[in-house]
C-alpha cells in the first residue's frame, strides 16, 4: 500500500493525488499545513509528499519551492497537471434569494487558501467588493469554517468535492477568472514512482552561481543552448545567504539518462557553479474524462 501526504480531503490536492493514483492501492494522509505534508515523508510516516508547485494564473508557489531547497532533501519522482476549478461555496438557504438566484448582498464574508482566492480576484471584485476577504490554510479549511458557522453569511472559495464533503452547496460554479487554469503537482519522495508509466521526462536542477563571475548566467544557458536542450523553466528564488544572491530553478525537457544532459551539468559545474539534481521524473498531462470533455463542449 502506497501512503501519500497531501493537503485536506476535498481540495485540488486532493482531487489531483486521486487523479495521479488511480488504480493504484494508495491511502492518504491529511494535513492542515504543507509543512507537515513534507515533515510526514521527510520523517518516513509516508512514501510520498504531494506538492503544488505552479499555477496558472499565480505562478510558481515560493513557500514550496523553498521548502524544497532549505528543509527538506526529497526528489522529485513525478510531475502531472490537474484542472484548478474553483466555485463559491455556501448554504443556499442563507444566501439566495426569492428567485433561487444567489443574492450576493447576502455575503459578508469569503474565504480561501490565498492561491486559490487570487485567482478568482476578478470575480469577487465584481461580486462581493462589499464582503471581507479572508485568507486561510486550505480551501477545504474554508468550508469547514463555512459549514461551523451556520448563519453567519459566510461562503468559500473551494472544489465541488470540498462541498460535498460538508455538505453545503455550490452557489455559483467555475468562479475563476481564466478557464484555461491548471496547478502543477511535484510527487516527492525517496521512492521510484512506478504506479503509472510515461513517454515524456523532465529534469529538475537548482544552480547556484559563483560571486563576482561576470555573465555566469548566460554561460549556464549557453551550455544548454548549444546542444539544442529544450528548458520548460527558469526561476530566480533568494538564497536567504546574503542580498542579491540567488538561486536558479532550471526545468529540462530531457530526462538525466542521456548523453548531452549530463555533459552540460559538468560543463556547468566546470564554470564554478553549484549544481544541485532535485530529480528526474516522468511528466504526466490531464486527460479529461468522455464526460468532462462533453461538457467542455457544451460550455464553449
Amino acid at each position: 500500500m502506497i501512503k501519500v501526504a497531501l493537503l485536506p480531503e476535498g481540495s485540488t490536492s486532493d482531487d489531483a493525488a486521486r487523479y495521479l493514483f488511480q488504480g493504484a492501492e494508495a491511502s492518504f494522509a491529511y494535513h492542515k499545513l504543507i509543512a507537515d505534508v513534507f515533515l510526514s515523508t521527510d520523517g518516513g510516516l509516508t512514501d510520498y509528499s504531494v506538492i503544488p508547485i505552479e499555477n496558472t494564473i499565480e505562478g510558481s508557489v515560493s513557500l514550496h519551492s523553498d521548502w524544497m531547497v532549505h528543509e527538506v532533501d526529497l526528489p522529485i519522482q513525478a510531475e502531472w497537471v490537474f484542472p484548478s476549478v474553483q466555485n463559491l461555496i455556501g448554504r443556499s438557504r442563507e444566501c439566495c434569494g426569492v428567485d433561487g438566484r444567489t443574492d450576493y448582498s447576502r455575503i459578508v464574508k469569503v474565504m480561501s487558501h490565498p492561491v486559490a482566492m487570487a485567482q478568482c480576484t476578478g470575480f469577487l471584485r465584481s461580486h462581493l467588493p462589499h464582503a471581507e476577504w479572508e485568507n486561510v490554510s486550505s480551501t477545504t479549511e474554508a468550508v469547514r469554517l463555512v459549514k461551523e458557522n451556520p448563519g453567519a453569511g459566510w461562503a468559500a472559495i473551494g472544489t465541488k468535492s470540498g462541498a460535498k464533503l460538508h455538505g453545503l452547496e455550490v452557489l455559483e460554479e467555475r468562479v475563476t477568472d481564466h478557464n484555461n487554469n491548471y496547478t502543477r503537482f511535484w510527487l516527492i519522495g525517496r521512492k521510484p514512482f512506478e504506479a503509472r508509466s510515461s513517454e515524456h521526462y523532465k529534469t529538475s536542477i537548482l544552480v547556484t552561481l559563483p560571486e563576482d563571475f561576470p555573465g555566469a548566467l548566460h554561460q549556464v544557458l549557453s551550455a544548454f543552448s548549444w546542444r539544442k536542450i529544450n528548458l520548460s523553466r527558469i526561476e530566480s528564488r533568494p538564497t536567504k545567504k546574503k542580498l542579491g544572491n540567488y538561486y536558479f530553478f532550471i526545468d529540462i525537457a530531457m530526462s538525466l539518462d542521456t548523453v548531452l544532459l549530463p555533459a552540460a551539468i559538468e560543463e556547468i559545474e566546470a564554470l564554478g557553479c553549484q549544481v544541485r539534481v532535485l530529480g528526474s521524473y516522468p511528466t504526466f498531462a490531464y486527460e479529461p474524462s468522455d464526460r468532462e470533455a462533453l461538457n467542455a463542449g457544451q460550455r464553449s
